[in-house]
């Protein structure tokens, strides 16, 4: 399973990394998401949430 946000779907992003001299290469920048326990259908789940959902209480730790 991909780390990715199961309220907001937010998942890593990508882009270059470029060095002093400009040279380019791919990298990824990865989403700040917790695995916690949330209730999903009423029963208590383990899932990945992103921290900025977290923290706006757009979802409730069990």
């Amino acid at each position: 399973m991909a780390r990715k946000c199961v309220i907001t779907g937010k998942g890593p992003r990508t882009g270059n990394a470029r060095s002093h001299a400009l040279n380019s290469t791919k990298r990824r920048w990865g989403a700040n998401v917790q695995k916690v326990r949330i209730l999903v259908d009423g029963k208590p789940k383990r899932v990945y949430v992103s921290a900025r959902a977290l923290k706006s209480g757009k979802v409730e730790r069990v």
